[in-house]
């Protein structure tokens, strides 16, 4: 019987009011890098709006491991604030996903005071330094700064727990042979370099029990020459099923450092991307903009052909996600087989979208121009930025 992704439902231990996840999008609202009175209600749109879930972005797990200084960094200092989110996310009769990460090459070692590491030395386009390749002790020192940082957003109350191995992050970027080019147990071939994914998922797990759902957000394809491939992706996925550490993967894909447009379709915002960059960055995107940000038509559903090969081959519940925007759309996700969506664009356009759909008034006014994505570096946030008039 297919679900009706409306309708409640169960995600591990945490029951859900539907089937709609908002999908983690940088919000840009932690000038101080704790939860902010604008963080809370940017989350409470969302659940307020209708979703059953609605995530947290890039509550890094270490110092080195944010993005950039501003980024939350999850830590005791941290926890009065994560709680009084939780707090006011169920309120609304919504859960909240805390997705946990480390940075690794995508992280900006001078704003965050720390030069960043990842799987191998390589150049940080931005901050202009050498990132350091991670020892064994670094490797086990982060995996149990995730378990660490897991307990603590079981504390504050959260529902769900989403690990980043996706988009070139530390985990995803050990996935992918150009990024990952070490000789020891962490490099060469598949099973070694899917052994801090799989370490990592392991730890969460035993740290946390049933007491909430555990996920990943995993890349389906890193979308360039040397990034984790479709083929190799369902591989690791099916060992993170054996492993029996998570309780759903939501299928992403791209690459925050070689090729982000790729998760996002649609036009390439070029002149607003090298606007909110600083002067070194700025430069450099006037030369290469249009070979880093390539553009790729959207359609809906976008990952939905490479996303069918993994669920023929696993069991596992499966979340899909890219150009989720439409009903119509979300039922078909259902039909094919996928317990969740998750939506993100279309979310920041309409934080009510859900609602609306619900009473059958609603549909996307989201034209997918991709103009909210740079606001991730404006101080006013992360936002849909096209004039407040719906499109058909």
């Amino acid at each position: 019987m297919v679900p009706d992704v409306l309708a409640p439902a169960t995600l591990g231990p945490v029951s859900l009011r539907n089937r709609v996840i908002k999908a983690a999008t940088f919000e840009g609202r932690t000038p101080d890098g704790l939860v902010s009175d604008a963080l809370v209600d940017f989350h409470v749109s969302f659940a307020r709006g209708g979703v059953g879930m609605t995530t947290v972005a890039y509550l890094a797990v270490s110092a080195e491991g944010r993005t950039h200084g501003a980024q939350i960094h999850v830590r005791e200092t941290a926890l009065p604030g994560l709680t009084r989110l939780a707090d006011a996310v169920h309120a609304e009769g919504c859960a909240i996903n805390g997705q946990l990460g480390h940075a690794g090459p995508v992280a900006n070692g001078r704003s965050n005071g720390v030069h960043a590491i990842t799987a191998s030395r390589m150049p940080n386009p931005l901050s202009m330094q050498m990132m350091h390749a991670a020892t064994e002790a670094d490797l086990a020192r982060i995996t149990r700064s995730y378990a660490w940082a897991a307990r603590l957003l079981v504390r504050a109350g959260f529902d769900c727990l989403e690990i980043h191995m996706a988009h070139s992050y530390l985990i995803s970027a050990f996935l992918a042979p150009r990024l990952n080019r070490r000789r020891d147990r962490w490099g060469g071939c598949l099973e070694n370099r899917a052994r801090l994914a799989r370490q990592v998922a392991q730890a969460v797990r035993d740290e946390v029990g049933d007491e909430v759902a555990v996920i990943a957000k995993f890349s389906l394809s890193d979308g360039f020459t040397g990034g984790l491939g479709t083929a190799e992706a369902i591989e690791v996925a099916a060992w993170l099923e054996s492993d029996g550490t998570l309780d759903a993967l939501e299928l992403s894909g791209g690459s925050s450092l070689m090729n982000p447009m790729y998760l996002f379709r649609g036009d390439a915002p070029r002149r607003q991307f090298t606007a909110a960059m600083p002067l070194p960055v700025r430069i450099g995107l006037r030369t290469i903009g249009r070979r880093f940000l390539r553009q790729y038509p959207y359609q809906e559903a976008f990952f939905l052909d490479k996303a069918r090969r993994f669920r023929s081959r696993l069991t596992m519940p499966l979340v899909l996600l890219g150009g989720i925007s439409r009903l119509d759309t979300m039922r078909r996700a259902m039909a094919e087989g996928f317990e969740y969506v998750a939506v993100g664009r279309a979310l920041l356009r309409d934080p009510n979208l859900v609602n609306h759909l619900a009473t059958g008034t609603g549909f996307t006014a989201c034209i997918h121009c991709n103009r909210c994505v740079p606001t991730i570096y404006d101080a006013a946030g992360t936002r849909c930025t096209v004039p407040d008039q719906r499109v058909e």
